[in-house]
C-alpha cells in the first residue's frame, strides 16, 4: 500500500492552475493519492490578482475564473491561520529576508513535514523541499 503524498500549493500554483491545463490536470490526475494544501491567504491572494492578470488578456471572462478557482477548493485544502501559527516565528526566520509574507506557506510545510510547490524562488534555499511545475511529476508518481 502506497503512502498518501502532501505538498503545500504557493498561490503562483493556484493562479497557474485557473490560467492553464498543466497545473489543474496534474492537480486533477494526482488527487486521489496526493493531499494538496495551501493557506487561504493564498486563495485570497489568487482572488485579487486573478482580476488584474486577466485585464491585460481578452480570452477569459474574470466570471469564469473566479469559478475555476472556486472548484479548486474541491481538491487543494485551505488552512486557516490557527491550525499553523505554532510555526509562524521558524517559518518567518527562513523566508523573512525574502517575503515575509509567505510565512504561512513555509509554516504549513513545517507543520505538515511536506514540500512546497511554487514558482516563486523566495522559498528556495530556506530547509524545505520545494518542487517547480516543470518537474513535480517526480514528486506526485
Amino acid at each position: 500500500m502506497s503512502q498518501i503524498k502532501r505538498i503545500v500549493l504557493d498561490a503562483n500554483i493556484l493562479i497557474r492552475a485557473v490560467l492553464g491545463e498543466k497545473v489543474r490536470s496534474l492537480l486533477e490526475c494526482h488527487s486521489d493519492h496526493v493531499e494538496f494544501y495551501t493557506p487561504e491567504q493564498c486563495f485570497n491572494e489568487a482572488e485579487r490578482h486573478l482580476p488584474v492578470i486577466l485585464s491585460r488578456y481578452q480570452y477569459i471572462d474574470v466570471s469564469v475564473a473566479m469559478d475555476a478557482l472556486a472548484r479548486l477548493r474541491y481538491i487543494v485544502q485551505s488552512l486557516e491561520p490557527e491550525t499553523y501559527t505554532q510555526f509562524e516565528q521558524d517559518a518567518k526566520k527562513r523566508i523573512a529576508e525574502r517575503d515575509p509574507d509567505d510565512w504561512p506557506v513555509v509554516a504549513i510545510a513545517l507543520l505538515l513535514n511536506c514540500p512546497i510547490w511554487t514558482e516563486d524562488k523566495d522559498f528556495f534555499g530556506i530547509g524545505i523541499a520545494t518542487w517547480q511545475t516543470q518537474h513535480i511529476q517526480i514528486y506526485l508518481e
